[in-house]
Formats: structure tokens, C-alpha cells, sequence
């Protein structure tokens, strides 16, 4: 069975359920999303309220909050974009088990994205980080994020390279990491995207942008071919001194009797010169 009809069978027998077992955790999930972040603002304040927990669908008239169906606890998205949020990426959100879209926009969250984020949200097909301050590198995981049709991580301070694993996103439809600090080739997969999804990562190369420099891979490959020259030179150097002042390590070894044999024939005041006609 294909992936989307597994997801369609595992939403139609959620919704056809008189009793939903993940509401209690839904409620969870928002109280502890609701501890972990700074309402500078006092909008969250201002409507989420866990004291009516008897009556269904009470969170569904939070602020951010979208349900399923207005009259169960369960969350289809969080729409917490502009409310001045502040602090580490969210907690608790692996508690609102049937949710399919994420959006934290232009806020000022920062600090690292969870490495788990993809255990934490498998089922996500929206997922929007734009115009925080979040940074470290993006976590390779999202790539187990199968339902993904949306990616938006433009205008935060995300480093290294865009994980290769992202060529597994194919329902992909909007991708976006503009203004960030990340470097290295673009996936091959990601190439549909326009350029300006792409721009302000001086570091980021191939297409749709500019094709990556050779120089540098050539720089490090003639480093490489200098340190194998040198190596090889030093390794020379002392395996002959060894084989001078300690022979009797070579003793055992017939292959090496006859250098043997004339290196100790050599008087030591003619080496030196023997060597240098060598």
C-alpha cells in the first residue's frame, strides 16, 4: 500500500472514532509547548487556558490552534507565526500526534532545530521556521519526513551544508532556505527550486546558483599529493636510519641480506659519499 493511502486509511479511522485516545495527549502537547516558550506579547496568555479541560474542543479556540473537528482536542495545525514568541524550539510537540502543519514564522526563536524533529512530527506536510534566529546545522532527519510538501527555514542562521538526504523529499513542492549561513553543493533533487530560494548563502553553489569553483578541490588535491610526496620522503629517511643502527631487526629477513651486506661493507668516512653519488 502506497504511503499517502496508509495516511489517508490512518486519518479516516481517527476522524470515524467516536473516542480519540490522543486528546489527553493533544491537551499535553499544547501545555507543554505553552511552558517551553517566552509569550513576550501575552497573546497565548491571553487565550490558552487549560482550567475548562472537560469540555471537547475547548482547545480548538486557542489562539494558533486548528483542529481536526471543532468539538475533539485534536490539533491539525499550530499557526503561531508574528506573536513575538521567544526561546528554544518549542517542547512537547511529539504529543500532538495527528498534527500535519508547523508554523513558527517570524518570531524570535533560536538555538538548534532537534535532530529527532522528523520523530517528533512524522506526519507533517507543512513545516515553516522562516524569519527566526535559529541556527546549527539543518537536521538531516527531515528527510524521514515523507509527507513533506512544504520547507520554509529562510532568514534564520542555519550553517553547514544542505543535507544530501533531502533528495528523498520528493512531494516537495515549496522549498526555501534564503539568508542563511549554509555552504556546499545543492542537492540534486532541490535543482526545480528558483534561485532566490537559494540566495544569501555565500557558501552554497550549483544549480540553480552559480557552479561550484574547481580550484579549491584542485588546492586540496595538490595539498593531498604534497603530504603523500612528504610522507613518503620521511618514510625513506627512516627506515634507513633503522636499518643502519639497528640491523639486527633485519637480520631474520633473507630479502634484505645482500643491502645488508653492503651497507655494513661501507666504511663509515665513505657513506656519506657513497649516499651523495647514490
Amino acid at each position: 500500500m502506497a504511503d499517502g493511502a496508509k495516511l489517508l486509511l490512518w486519518l479516516l479511522l481517527l476522524s470515524s472514532s467516536p473516542w480519540c485516545f490522543c486528546s489527553e495527549l493533544d491537551v499535553q502537547c499544547l501545555e507543554t509547548l505553552y511552558r517551553s516558550v517566552i509569550d513576550s506579547n501575552g497573546i497565548l496568555q491571553s487565550s490558552w487556558t487549560f482550567v475548562d479541560n472537560g469540555t471537547d474542543g475547548y482547545i480548538c479556540k486557542f489562539t494558533g490552534v486548528e483542529c481536526w473537528h471543532p468539538d475533539e482536542n485534536r490539533v491539525l495545525s499550530l499557526r503561531l507565526g508574528n506573536l513575538g514568541l521567544q526561546g528554544p524550539f518549542p517542547q512537547g510537540l511529539q504529543s500532538c500526534t495527528s498534527m500535519i502543519g508547523l508554523d513558527l514564522s517570524s518570531n524570535i526563536f533560536s538555538g538548534p532545530i532537534p535532530a529527532d524533529i522528523a520523530t517528533q512530527v512524522p506526519y507533517l506536510t507543512s513545516l515553516d521556521l522562516s524569519y527566526n534566529s535559529f541556527s546549527g546545522p539543518i537536521p538531516a532527519s527531515i528527510s524521514n519526513m515523507t509527507y513533506l510538501n512544504t520547507l520554509n527555514l529562510q532568514h534564520n542562521q542555519f550553517s553547514s551544508e544542505i543535507p544530501w538526504q533531502f533528495d528523498s523529499l520528493g512531494r516537495l513542492s515549496s522549498f526555501n532556505v534564503a539568508d542563511n549561513l549554509l555552504s556546499g553543493f545543492i542537492p540534486p533533487s532541490l535543482h526545480k527550486f528558483p534561485a532566490s530560494s537559494f540566495a544569501g548563502n555565500q557558501g552554497l553553489c550549483g544549480a540553480p546558483l552559480d557552479n561550484c569553483p574547481t580550484r579549491r578541490w584542485r588546492l586540496r588535491l595538490h595539498r593531498i599529493n604534497d603530504e603523500s610526496s612528504i610522507g613518503a620522503a620521511v618514510g625513506f629517511v627512516v627506515g634507513f636510519v633503522v636499518a643502519l643502527y639497528f640491523p639486527h631487526w633485519f637480520v631474520f629477513s633473507k630479502r634484505l641480506h645482500p643491502y645488508l651486506f653492503q651497507i655494513w661493507s661501507i666504511p663509515s668516512g665513505n657513506l656519506s659519499a657513497n649516499l651523495r653519488r647514490t
